[in-house]
């Protein structure tokens, strides 16, 4: 178990991204018959901000290339002939790229390359239209300039498929990669978490399965493997699974599962890190069509009603918060515990449920986006072919250093670092707020389609001027929420309502009446009585 812990904190110093969550999809499982994949982009150091790139005029006949997680030049690379303009992680055919990393082996870790995984995505999201094409770029890339991250689960969609791509390079035993890709069949939901989940695979199968020639031979010149091919499971060769991988990984996976699926229950010991041959399916068939509100709200899940419950234990202090600050491992009288890892998280960055929409015309995609922890944060529309951002969501907005008041992510950050210290009397008010605004816009959004589907013209000038007018209308209301929070809840006190607002004792100087202190719950009361109640014991 020290071994484990060392490992993934050494990989978590290199990889500030190493925890990220996506959800899958396929137009067939969900309600309104698009494509779904969700994303957090979670990192202690990583700035929540909304990428823009619109092709220029004249291409430059090679680009440079900066590492995503660092800023670090790595090199340049050939530009292509034509580029597509993207918007997050989104361009303008609705194609999609997200991803989760997983580390994999460590001696295959951080080679001499010039592409990360990050470079990937924003590079292939100009080049393809398809995610089939993207699954070609990556790779290409990869192969001709060499790749510079470790083990990497890519979810690639489009307005037809939906795809997950894993990589891991071969180190310094070979240029490039070993990858392998599986188209998820439509009508089912997939997932992944920061750990490898593709098994064995069809080798004959190009219209559902993509992989490099040398996928299986390289394992074996490694002593990955040794079985017969048709036995060849990727993630066991490159990605083993230990605890960690499952309950700090794959138990994400499970959360989500559970939710929309029917018999994820038997799993629960695979989720907890307790019987890794019981593993989950790489896909299940939902019990029902998946709406998109229903994967906004699956982003913000904290594990509740499973024995991973983060609000039930004494750890949750006395007003029942479902986060564990770092690190994830702990150790008391030589015994090592872990802190539980949901979906939703303090350091996320930026999120999104990105929608490729087959109904409409491909530059209508949707990626409804968001900044901070999504359990407290709210997600707004921006349509993919939008030609400029919110300023709220500028990259030259703020930073991880430098504070700024108009930026989104610095204002849900403060809401939400409130929420924190109240969560069972803030987060739900928060929460109502985030449903009217979601649920409201879902309902807008349909209007929004239907005035413009037929009006390819104007069509971007105005999807851009609502995405962009909608984006900073939520800056606004999330104004009036910080403020309306601190006056209710300040101190620890609860301001009293009614329908007119917050009650006043009558004498018309703004003086509150019906002030109320919901003190803490049993669970903490008990547990302080038990850790110093012959101190605070009241003596009559």
């Amino acid at each position: 178990m020290k071994r484990l812990i060392s490992t993934l904190a050494f990989v978590a110093s290199i990889f500030p991204t190493l925890a990220c969550t996506n959800f899958i999809v396929t137009k067939g499982a969900s309600s309104d018959g698009s494509i779904m994949v969700s994303y957090a982009a979670d990192s202690h150091q990583l700035y929540g901000c909304l990428y823009k790139y619109n092709p220029p005029k004249r291409l430059a006949a090679v680009m440079p290339v900066y590492e995503w997680d660092t800023g670090k030049y790595l090199g340049e690379i050939a530009q292509a002939e034509k580029t597509y303009a993207t918007v997050g992680n989104m361009n303008e055919h609705s194609l999609i790229i997200a991803e989760t990393t997983f580390g994999g082996r460590a001696e295959l870790d951080r080679p001499n390359g010039i592409m990360d995984y990050g470079s990937l995505i924003y590079i292939a999201l100009q080049r393809a239209k398809t995610a089939r094409e993207a699954i070609a770029v990556i790779a290409s890339l990869a192969e001709e300039y060499g790749y510079a991250s470790s083990g990497e689960s890519f979810s690639i969609a489009d307005r037809n498929e939906a795809w997950i791509m894993e990589l891991i390079s071969k180190g310094e035993y070979g240029k490039g990669i070993v990858w392998v890709a599986r188209r998820i069949p439509d009508g089912y939901v997939s997932a992944h978490a920061n750990q490898s989940r593709i098994t064995t695979f069809p080798q004959n199968d190009s219209e559902n399965c993509l992989f490099s020639p040398d996928v299986i031979s390289f394992a074996r010149e490694r002593g990955y493997f040794n079985g017969k091919d048709a036995d060849f499971s990727f993630c066991d060769a490159y990605a083993p699974l230990d605890f960690g991988a499952m309950r700090g990984c794959e138990a994400r996976v499970w959360a989500f599962f559970r939710t929309v699926a029917d018999d994820m229950d038997k799993y629960v010991d695979y989720a907890m890190g307790h019987n890794p041959s019981n593993r989950m399916p790489l896909w299940v068939k939902p019990r029902a069509k998946v709406s998109p509100k229903t994967v906004f709200d699956c982003m913000r899940d904290h594990y509740e009603g499973t024995p991973m419950d983060m609000t039930t234990d004494i750890g949750a202090g006395g007003s029942r918060c479902p986060y564990r600050w770092r690190p994830m491992y702990f150790e008391v009288d030589g015994v090592e515990y872990c802190n539980e890892r949901a979906t939703a998280t303090q350091q996320t960055g930026f999120w999104f449920v990105a929608q490729a929409r087959p109904h409409l015309p491909a530059d209508m995609g949707i990626l409804w986006f968001g900044v901070d922890d999504a359990a407290t944060s709210c997600l707004t529309p921006i349509y993919c072919s939008t030609s400029a951002v919110p300023e709220c969501f500028s990259e030259n907005n703020g930073s991880m250093l430098k504070y700024s008041p108009t930026s989104a992510f610095w204002l849900f950050n403060r809401v939400t670092n409130f929420a924190y210290l109240y969560y069972d009397r803030v987060a739900p008010d928060i929460r109502k707020t985030i449903d009217e605004w979601e649920n409201g816009k879902l309902e807008e959004v349909k209007q929004i389609d239907a005035v413009y589907v037929s009006s390819p013209k104007i069509r971007s000038k105005k999807l851009t001027e609502y995405s962009v007018a909608t984006a900073q209308a939520l800056f606004d209301k999330w104004q009036d929420l910080d403020k309306y929070l601190l006056v209710k809840y300040i101190d620890g006190n609860v301001k009293s309502e009614n329908e007119n607002g917050f009650i006043d004792n009558g004498n018309g100087k703004d003086i509150p009446d019906k002030i109320q202190w919901p003190g803490y719950d049993e669970k903490w009361k008990r547990a302080v009585a038990a850790d110093n109640g012959e101190v605070l014991k009241v003596v009559k």
